[in-house]
């Protein structure tokens, strides 16, 4: 009679074991899921920003290269004594 109870009782934890490992099992893929998930987004949100920070370098280089063409065109102005236009066109 006890190796029966005994029985029934290891038999008994042994599902119980396994559905906990089945729980466990879901829990970690999808927690791995919502990490990639996030990993996902926060990749293309640096991509958006780095897309972003060029556009804006662009940007800036061009306006520095139009004040230096300013700034060259007026100091060739005042040393040949010609308008700001005119040492442009030169």
């Amino acid at each position: 009679m006890r190796k029966i109870v005994l029985a029934a009782a290891i038999a008994g934890a042994a599902l119980s074991l396994a559905a906990c490992s089945e729980n466990t099992e879901d829990a970690a893929t999808d927690a791995a899921d919502s990490a990639m998930a996030d990993t996902e987004a926060n990749v293309e949100a640096a991509g958006e920003a780095v897309g972003d920070a060029a556009t804006a370098a662009t940007e800036a280089a061009a306006d520095v290269g139009a004040a230096a063409t300013d700034a060259a065109a007026t100091a060739e102005a005042d040393v040949q004594g010609e308008s700001t236009e005119a040492a442009k066109a030169d």
